[in-house]
């Protein structure tokens, strides 16, 4: 029997509960739920990244990881698969979001599927997401899948247009990384489908040389 997808979440919220938290809960739903529907098992692991805060200051004095931070960072490097949920504090993620990242292997992330997330109190800062967050997992040299997903306060009220919204977000994100997750292969699309079939130049050369 194959073994289940391991999906973490890390969410830097720092209420309990908080809004990050839950946005990574029903991220981490959508995942499983589309990936149990294809047939693949999941363990969903969450990392609350408050309850390691200061860990995560002893590790960036001392370079060494307490055993809570050390079991945190493992949880995200043995992940197949990757949520991270940050609050948007002054148009960008949370110190504490980015100094979990910073305490990891720059190779630790390397083509693991991430799904970016983040939650702030008003729509104008989702930009954050693209201009903060993506650059930072591309560093990283994580797989991001194309769908972010934003959370405002608006987006957790009782309006169905709004919560309908974050809904459909939601599961569309979840959808690509379980995509991503599973191995499943990318159908071609478009212009470019035409052309799967694709020579080497070097083969095309020794071909025209034995002509």
């Amino acid at each position: 029997m194959a073994q289940p997808v391991k999906l973490a979440v890390v969410s830097a919220g720092l209420g309990k509960p908080s809004s990050t938290r839950m946005l990574g809960d029903r991220l981490a739903e959508a995942t499983r739920r589309q990936l149990v529907d294809r047939g693949v098992e999941v363990d969903v692991h969450t990392v609350e990244l408050r309850d390691v805060a200061v860990d995560i200051a002893h590790n960036l004095v001392t370079g060494f990881p307490p055993p809570g931070l050390r079991a945190a960072i493992e949880t995200v490097t043995r992940a197949d698969a990757l949520i991270a949920v940050t609050p948007i504090f002054t148009a960008s993620y949370s110190g504490l979001f980015k100094s979990f990242f910073d305490v990891l292997d720059n190779t630790a992330l390397t083509g693991k599927p991430v799904l970016i997330a983040a939650t702030g109190g008003t729509a104008r800062h989702s930009l954050a997401l693209e201009h903060a967050l993506r650059p930072l997992f591309a560093y990283l040299r994580a797989t991001v899948t194309p769908t972010s997903v934003y959370a405002a306060t608006e987006d957790w009220g009782a309006s169905a247009g709004a919560g309908d919204d974050l809904a459909a977000r939601i599961a569309r994100a979840g959808g690509e990384l379980a995509d991503l997750a599973a191995g499943l292969p990318r159908a071609a699309s478009g212009p470019t489908a035409e052309f799967e079939e694709v020579v080497p130049f070097a083969a095309q050369l020794a071909a025209l040389r034995r002509g």
